[in-house]
């Protein structure tokens, strides 16, 4: 193995010959290539591990692969979710839409009794009209006159009569002697006109109502 030898300085005073500056650089060339081909041999003699081999590579690895398949399986378990809360929204609006109709139908139901109940109301009101005017203009068993007791105008029997009913039109003021006309009708609703200035007899005959 040869020896460099250490470059020799070259005087300020004395220039250096195009000899010894060839000499120089050829040194300076040598030692630098020396140097590289050492470092090189040490740098390719080592042996340098692969990264993807180690066991923190590989640990890193499987945690990632195994996060990756946490969020797969948590993607999967959403889009189920979005699914059935899609499906059971659409329930709901269909049972909104069904309220609906029901709530129609019965706006309609309460329409249509709030009506009939108007029509029965009124009807109500001019049967109790009736039956207060028939109250009012009826004549039962005794003898009345006519013009302050009773009105003048034609009575009806309310209901059949039977056979020992007995009426009689009377001459006011005789005191029954004077009959202007009289009746045993034995069954049926018997008519009676009575007059200003008469009286009204009824016997077993019941109600009278005015026409």
């Amino acid at each position: 193995m040869s020896t460099l030898k250490p470059l020799q300085p070259v005087p300020a005073d004395q220039p250096e010959t195009p000899k010894a500056k060839k000499k120089r650089w050829g040194l300076i060339l040598g030692s630098a290539s020396a140097i590289a081909a050492l470092g090189g041999g040490v740098f390719w003699g080592m042996n340098i591990p692969d990264p993807k081999e180690s066991e923190e590579y590989i640990a890193l690895s499987d945690t990632t692969t195994a996060v990756f398949a946490e969020r797969d399986k948590l993607s999967s378990e959403l889009n189920e979710l979005k699914s059935g809360l899609a499906e059971r929204e659409g329930e709901l609006e269909q049972q909104g839409k069904d309220l609906d109709a029901r709530s129609t139908k019965l706006d309609e139901r309460d329409e249509k009794l709030a009506g009939a109940e108007a029509a029965v109301a009124a009807r109500e009101k001019a049967v109790g009209k009736i039956e207060v005017e028939q109250e009012e203009n009826s004549v039962s068993d005794g003898i009345w006159t006519v013009g302050t007791d009773i009105k003048a105008g034609t009575y009806r029997a309310k209901e059949a009569v039977g056979s020992n009913c007995y009426w009689a039109v009377l001459k006011s003021g005789t005191n029954g002697d004077d009959i202007v006309n009289n009746g045993i009708p034995g069954g049926g609703r018997p008519t009676v006109t009575v007059r200003k200035g008469q009286d009204f007899e009824s016997v077993r005959c019941g109600t009278w109502v005015k026409q």
